[in-house]
C-alpha cells in the first residue's frame, strides 16, 4: 500500500471531516476512524466489509473475529510495518492504552488524533501514549 502524491492534503482533509463527527460504533470509532485515514492517504478501503455491521465494541471484535484476528491491533499489525513509536510521522497508526482496552490514532507530528467514546469530535493526546506505531 503506497501513499497518493497528494497524501498529505487528503488527509488534512479528512482530518477536519472528522473533527465534530460524534463517536459511534460501527460507524466512526477508533478503527474505523483510522481506516478512514489510510484510504483518504492510499484510496484503499480496509473496513468496507465492516461498516454498519455492529454497534458496540464486542460486535467490533466480533467482526475482527470473523476476519481471523483478536483485535483492531493484530489486523493493523498484519498490514503496516510497525516502528518505534518515537519513529512515527504523520499518518502513521498509533496504538494506545485506553479504558476498555486498546484504541488506534493517528499521528500528527508529536500528537496523535483519537476518537472519544461518548464525545463529539476528536482529541489529541501525546505521541508519548503511544505504546506501538505502524507506519502508513
Amino acid at each position: 500500500m503506497t501513499r497518493k502524491d497528494d497524501w498529505y492534503s487528503c488527509l488534512s482533509a479528512y482530518i477536519d471531516g472528522a473533527f465534530r463527527r460524534p463517536f459511534a460504533y460501527g460507524e466512526f470509532d477508533c478503527t474505523l476512524f483510522a481506516a478512514g485515514a489510510v484510504e483518504a492517504m492510499t484510496g484503499v478501503n480496509l473496513y468496507a466489509d465492516v461498516l454498519g455491521r455492529y454497534r458496540t465494541r464486542r460486535g467490533g471484535m466480533l467482526q475482527l473475529k470473523k476476519l481471523g484476528f483478536d483485535n483492531q491491533v493484530d489486523y493493523v499489525a498484519s498490514l503496516f510495518s510497525e516502528v518505534h513509536p518515537s519513529m512515527a510521522q504523520v499518518g502513521d497508526i498509533a496504538v494506545i492504552d485506553a479504558d476498555d482496552g486498546q484504541g488506534l490514532g493517528i499521528v500528527q507530528g508529536s500528537r496523535i488524533y483519537v476518537t472519544q467514546p461518548g464525545a463529539l469530535g476528536l482529541g489529541l493526546v501525546d505521541l508519548l501514549r503511544a505504546t506501538r506505531a505502524f507506519r502508513v
